[in-house]
């Protein structure tokens, strides 16, 4: 369920939707996105960063609440 309106921007870790009964998730990236997950790795919701966009590379990114 996604309450994210087409167009509209989401800040960091903002929340923008929720996955109903834990089963499985798309994630679609740009090209220029760097992958931060392996392939069949578990992701846990809010804590995994899945992908870095833009900055630094080498620069850890964290969330600030």
């Amino acid at each position: 369920v996604c309450w994210a309106e087409a167009g509209g921007s989401i800040g960091t870790g903002e929340r923008f939707g929720l996955i109903r009964f834990g089963s499985r998730v798309d994630v679609f990236l740009p090209l220029t996105a760097t992958p931060r997950v392996a392939v069949g790795q578990t992701a846990v919701g809010g804590e995994t960063v899945l992908a870095e966009f833009g900055g630094v590379a080498g620069t850890p990114l964290v969330r600030v609440s």
